[in-house]
């Protein structure tokens, strides 16, 4: 049920498009369950669960459409708490690095991107590659490596964790930036060549964005909270008027455009007029510090090579933030990747008075994990991070991984968990996400990384679907609907969890073959 900030906002999640005929999903199970029931869904939300084939009321002789899902299983609808979906959608359409191992591998998959193209032609437009991981190379980029092979052309390579790019002196003049001897561009530069990177006509990033929506739904999710680094609010707008409607979407705001959101009476959980009822202000995204793979996020100890990282906003600025947040209706969403920039994050919290969010909390201190709970706080976490990320906290936190990526220590500490993916550092897919923070485990031949912090099946669908646990009456009709009972199947079939369909408020945004 909406919450009471909600219910002050005015949301009401049904109000989407709800259904003009009555539905029953029939003979459908719940997680764990052994005998089916019919689930009904009248105006966008679960009206009545009843035995399989009984009767609501009079509800299916009314004219419902009945559709049979043979024992199909039936989820809460899920969510991605965290994700860029520009980026995302940006990244799927630019050279893969993701499989680069060193320097000279993603300048060899450069290379053949740009020898294939016409060598008389006239560079138009940069070459953008995506997904590296400098942390783990044993070889080191260089603005001369590129340029070796670039051929003039300009290039830029964003880093897996967009953090970092990684420029040729032909991009560097293109943009107009101060090439460092080694290439790199780090935090808030690197965010302002992306955001010029992404820069192309509405009509194609949207499009790519309309191809990454159902995409998504086909995973069973239903909403994402997006934290694209821009004035989201009006791109949503655009999107929706456009036909978009796969998901739900929390657009967040970022500090810079807070005082224009106030003044535009905006605040986190309301809803977006023109938005045909799937758009709401999502929380103020604060970063205070940078990034593992970018050896910037902010920590108590040094790193091997030197230095404690980057805390971006001081202690004294944040809580002028969070208190400014708290006077507009803003949830501020801090991130936090340091055992130091938690800290600093949680002690602005205590000091405001607010609650909130904090961002990843992929390193903290064994004293600051009964703080979350202290304070009402949530951790917005990204589980496939502790496995595309575990040789890089190993070398850059050797001897403290024991609390890197914590979830079950944040847990157990009080925090509210909501699972992400921070598309496109991750892929978007909530069952990948789900098995990380279960399982603890890749498919690379090695064991399970500190399976003393993983999550039950249980707890990571909870947090996966905004706390609402099992599906009942009253309740908006987001579901998903699985081939498989995700309480019972191998860690390899929950991993790439068949789902058959996804619906919001009632209607498909996804049907399978077969339903």
């Amino acid at each position: 049920m909406p919450s009471s900030q909600d219910r002050a906002a005015g949301y009401d999640p049904a109000a989407q498009d709800p259904t003009s005929q009555d539905l029953v999903l029939a003979s459908v199970r719940l997680p764990g369950d052994t005998v089916c029931s019919d689930l009904h869904v009248r105006d966008g939300r679960v009206s009545a669960i009843t035995a399989a084939g009984a009767r609501a009321g009079g509800f299916r002789a009314a004219g419902a459409q009945v559709l049979d899902l043979e024992g199909r299983f039936v989820i809460p609808g899920l969510w991605d708490e965290h994700v860029h979906m520009t980026q995302w959608a940006l990244a799927a359409n630019r050279i893969d690095l993701s499989g680069a191992a060193s320097a000279s591998a993603a300048v060899e998959l450069v290379r053949k991107r740009i020898t294939a193209t016409d060598p008389g032609a006239e560079p138009a437009s940069t070459v953008v590659g995506a997904g590296f991981r400098d942390a783990i190379w044993d070889d080191v980029p260089s603005a001369q490596t590129l340029d070796d092979v670039t051929r003039g052309v300009p290039t830029a390579l964003i880093s897996h964790d967009l953090h970092c790019v990684w420029l040729n002196s032909a991009a560097a003049r293109r943009y107009g930036v101060q090439l460092p001897p080694d290439g790199l561009l780090r935090e808030e530069p690197a965010f302002a060549l992306t955001r010029e990177l992404g820069k192309l006509p509405d009509d194609v990033v949207d499009s790519w964005v309309g191809t990454a929506g159902p995409e998504a739904a086909a995973r069973g999710v239903v909403g994402v909270v997006d934290l694209e680094m821009t004035w989201n609010r009006d791109v949503w707008l655009r999107r929706i008027g456009g036909g978009f409607r796969s998901l739900r979407l929390d657009a967040g705001v970022y500090p810079e455009d807070l005082e224009r959101a106030a003044a535009a009476g905006m605040r986190t959980g309301q809803m977006v007029d023109g938005g045909a009822g799937l758009l709401r202000v999502g929380p103020l995204k604060v970063l205070i510090d940078g990034s593992l793979n970018t050896r910037t996020a902010f920590c108590v100890d040094p790193y091997p090579h030197g230095g404690h990282g980057i805390l971006t906003v001081s202690e004294p600025e944040l809580v002028a933030l969070l208190a400014r947040a708290r006077e507009t209706g803003f949830v501020p969403a801090v991130h936090a990747i340091g055992d130091g920039a938690n800290k600093v994050a949680l002690d602005a919290f205590a000091e405001v008075g607010i609650g909130g969010r904090i961002e990843h909390a992929q390193f903290v201190r064994r004293e600051d994990f009964a703080r979350f709970g202290e304070l009402g706080l949530t951790a917005s976490v990204q589980p496939a991070h502790a496995l595309d990320d575990r040789d890089a906290a190993d070398t850059n936190w050797a001897g403290r991984t024991d609390r890197a990526f914590p979830l079950r220590s944040l847990l157990d500490g009080g925090a509210q968990l909501a699972l992400g993916s921070d598309a496109p550092v991750a892929a978007l897919d909530p069952w990948l996400a789900m098995s990380a923070a279960t399982a603890r485990v890749r498919e690379d031949g090695r064991g399970p990384w500190h399976p003393e912090q993983a999550l039950t099946r249980e707890e990571a669908l909870l947090a996966s679907t905004r706390g609402r646990g099992r599906i009942r009456a009253g309740v908006v009709a987001d579901v998903a609907v699985l081939d498989a009972d995700p309480l019972a199947v191998s860690d390899a079939v929950f991993a790439g969890m068949p789902v058959a369909a996804t619906l919001v408020a009632g209607r498909f945004t996804f049907r399978g073959a077969g339903v």
